[in-house]
């Protein structure tokens, strides 16, 4: 029996987006989340990165490949809406006021503190601790090298104590 699991996980994933978007969909969410800082971009974002996956229709290899596929292109689409002119020259409204909603993360405390860190920071944290990704993982979504995650997570564990007073283990 075990032997024709290991045959199944070795088959290329079923590419059905509602699947998908079950298993995913969340995970999605939540990084766009911590990136834009704000609910309604956090929905686009998750629009355009699925609507990509219908139109790229892409093969993966396995169910950890649809994952590193959906952070790097949510990465990429959250980058795109950030660096947007819109947004370069518009005011930006409170978006952290936005999160105070409790269903959205349930520790407010620290997940304020996360989201209150300059954007790569925030993002090398929600990948290594809220969704169990390894520095060199997270090198290869975010495009740069195992020691600058390294760094990157350092500083924002710093930052976080600072922020927090020791109040959590970080």
């Amino acid at each position: 029996m075990e032997q024709s699991m290991q045959i199944e996980s070795n088959e290329p994933v079923n590419n059905d987006l509602d699947a998908l978007f079950q298993t995913y969909g969340d995970m999605v969410y939540r990084l766009a989340l911590v990136r834009t800082r704000s609910i309604a971009d956090a929905e686009d974002v998750v629009q355009e990165v699925f609507l990509r996956c219908l139109k790229n229709n892409p093969v993966f290899e396995s169910a950890e490949h649809q994952k590193a596929w959906l952070l790097k292109v949510t990465v990429n689409c959250t980058k795109t809406l950030l660096g947007s002119a819109f947004r370069r020259h518009s005011v930006p409204e409170d978006a952290m006021g936005e999160l105070s909603n409790e269903e959205e993360m349930p520790d407010s405390t620290v997940y304020d503190a996360v989201l209150k860190l300059p954007e790569k920071y925030r993002t090398a944290i929600h990948l290594y601790y809220y969704e169990d990704y390894s520095v060199k993982e997270i090198a290869a979504v975010m495009r740069t090298t195992e020691s600058t995650v390294k760094s990157w997570l350092h500083r924002a564990r710093g930052m976080l104590k600072e922020t927090l007073g020791g109040e959590y283990e970080v």
